[in-house]
């Protein structure tokens, strides 16, 4: 099989990392993000928007904001230069540019060549690395763009009080094994499923942590009861979501352990590769609320 195919397969445990530059350092993104690459373009000031919102601008009749990753990332602009370019992404089912200074090029990886890096560099919740990853000669700085997202739009992100929507609730002692590699996210999922009721958690910062965990009881009687369903993200380091979800389907002693997948990354491209996995439901980053009835049902259903 060719290399350019190996992507096209689900489960391998790899990634595309686009490299670009913010003054001369090295940064990633993972190219399932990204939709396309612009030269930057002259944009409309929004007042009384966070200082790193440049303002909008509208390439081919959609209107896009446009984050000024340098600013965000050191408080410095920079001169904007003609050079400049902006990474239209998409995901969480937003479409937002980013300028930054050059794109270097993409690079596919292992998830295993992705590190956690140090809490103490990170600033913990309040850092924006989600991993560090080794790209031929190169460290490339993979940024959280979810947290930089939600940080300067919080209304995006996850909200608790989308539980409240759902009306009284009881308390569900049901075990679920969350894998989610953002400490922030992982604080929301967990602060929201406590309101639901989901108080038996039990969470890992990556695939890999998780997968060691359901092996390690997989042999156990109780297995369904220390794992009644697992919620996982896509993107983490060591291994990623579509991968571990792989690993369980194909394993006689959890593939009945309901999965759902939990992402930003969500389009109908990713739900195919779910699919083929055996996930039971794929649900797109910051739908909490939709999450827990999803949870609600899947649990029922394999009670029944």
């Amino acid at each position: 099989m060719a290399n350019t195919e190996i992507l096209l397969e689900s489960g391998t445990n790899e990634i595309e990392v686009m490299q670009f530059t913010i003054f001369g350092e090295l940064y990633g993104i993972n190219v399932a993000k990204v939709l396309e690459i612009m030269m930057a373009d002259k944009v409309k000031p929004i007042p009384h928007s966070h200082d790193a919102v440049e303002g909008i601008f509208k390439p081919r009749e959609t209107l896009l904001t446009v984050i000024n990753l340098p600013k965000y990332l050191t408080g410095e602009c920079g001169d904007k230069k003609d050079r400049d370019l902006f990474i239209i992404t998409n995901f969480n089912k937003m479409h937002i540019a980013f300028r930054v200074h050059s794109v270097v090029g993409i690079s596919r990886i292992s998830w295993e060549a992705i590190q956690k890096p140090d809490k103490a560099l990170t600033n913990g919740e309040d850092g924006v690395a989600t991993g560090i990853a080794q790209c031929g000669d190169n460290l490339v700085t993979i940024l959280d763009f979810e947290k930089i997202v939600a940080e300067i739009a919080p209304e995006t992100s996850i909200q608790v009080s989308d539980i409240d929507k759902l009306g009284d609730r009881v308390q569900r002692d049901q075990s679920i094994i969350l894998a989610e590699d953002s400490i922030l996210l992982t604080k929301m999922i967990s602060d929201s499923l406590f309101r639901a009721g989901y108080t038996n958690l039990t969470t890992f910062n990556n695939g890999r942590e998780a997968w060691e965990f359901l092996e390690s009881i997989r042999s156990e009687p109780d297995f369904y009861t220390r794992a009644a369903l697992l919620i996982t993200d896509i993107e983490m380091p060591e291994m990623d979501g579509h991968r571990l979800t792989k690993l369980v389907k194909e394993d006689d002693s959890m593939k009945k352990m309901p999965v759902v997948i939990f992402s930003s990354l969500i389009n109908e491209e990713m739900r195919v590769k779910g699919k083929q996995l055996g996930a039971d439901e794929q649900l797109s980053k910051p739908e909490i609320g939709r999450l827990v009835e999803v949870m609600d049902a899947l649990l029922d259903r394999r009670d029944r």
